[in-house]
C-alpha cells in the first residue's frame, strides 16, 4: 500500500484506542436508536426469525455489541454531490453494479465517525487487490459544513482509494437518504455507528449496528461475493 511499517503500527494503535474510547458511545447510541426506531425495525426482527437456526449458525461470528439484520431499502430519486464536485443521481450511483459498503459520517465528528472511517480504511487494506470490486460510500449528515473540498481532505486523511467516495449535497437530500436507510435521528449529535453492505442492485442490504471490525466487514463482503 506504500505505507511504512511504523505508520501502520501507529495507525492500528490509534484505531484500537479509538475503538475502546467509543465503546460507551456504542452502547448509548444503540439504546437511543432502539428507542427511536421502535416498530420500524420489527420487519428486520421478523426476517431474522424466519431465517431460523441456519442463519444464526452461519453468522455466529458476529461479536457482542454488533447487531446484524437484513432489509430492503428504497432510495428516493435525489441528487448528491461527490467529493470531486460532480452532481450525481444517487440511486443510479448506488445501482451501477457490484457490491457496495455504505456508512454515514460528518467530518467534524470526533467520536463515532473517525472510528467508522478508520474501519473503512482498514477494510480496503485487508482486501488488497479485491478492493477494486467493492464500491465504498461515506455520506455526510452535516452537508452545510461538509463541502466537497472538506470531504476531499477527509478522504485523504483516511487514505481513501478510488473505490471509496464521499458525498454531500443539500441537507434535505442527506436527510432523505438517512430516512431511507432508517438512520435519521433528528440531530447529528445523535449519530450512531451502522454500516450497510449489499451484493448487487435488487438484493437485500446487510445492516450492522455497532462498531463492526475491519475483519468482520471484509468477511461479510467476501461472503456476499460467494453468494452472488
Amino acid at each position: 500500500m506504500g505505507h511504512t511499517a511504523p505508520l501502520n503500527a501507529r495507525r492500528r494503535l490509534l484505531f484500537a484506542g479509538g475503538l475502546l474510547a467509543c465503546y460507551g458511545i456504542t452502547a448509548a447510541g444503540r439504546a437511543f436508536a432502539a428507542g427511536s426506531a421502535g416498530a420500524m425495525h420489527d420487519h428486520h426482527q421478523h426476517d431474522q426469525m424466519a431465517a431460523g437456526a441456519h442463519d444464526q449458525h452461519q453468522h455466529a461470528e458476529v461479536p457482542a455489541g454488533v447487531k446484524r439484520s437484513e432489509a430492503m431499502y428504497k432510495i428516493p430519486a435525489l441528487t448528491m454531490v461527490r467529493q470531486d464536485g460532480a452532481k450525481v443521481a444517487f440511486p443510479q450511483e448506488l445501482d451501477s453494479g457490484g457490491p457496495v459498503m455504505l456508512a454515514f459520517i460528518y467530518t467534524s465528528c470526533t467520536t463515532v465517525c473517525p472510528v467508522t472511517s478508520q474501519v473503512f480504511s482498514e477494510v480496503q487494506e485487508q482486501l488488497g487487490k479485491e478492493r477494486g470490486k467493492l464500491r465504498m460510500y461515506s455520506i455526510s449528515i452535516d452537508t452545510e459544513y461538509d463541502t466537497p473540498a472538506r470531504l476531499r481532505e477527509y478522504a485523504k486523511k483516511f487514505h481513501a482509494g478510488q473505490q471509496w467516495q464521499h458525498y454531500t449535497g443539500t441537507q434535505e437530500a442527506s436527510i432523505s437518504v438517512q430516512k431511507a436507510f432508517d438512520v435519521y435521528r433528528g440531530d447529528k449529535m445523535n449519530h450512531f455507528p451502522v454500516t450497510f453492505l449489499r451484493a448487487a442492485p435488487g438484493k437485500s442490504w446487510i445492516r450492522l449496528e455497532g462498531f463492526a471490525s475491519p475483519g468482520l466487514l471484509a468477511k461479510e463482503y467476501r461472503d456476499l461475493v460467494k453468494m452472488g
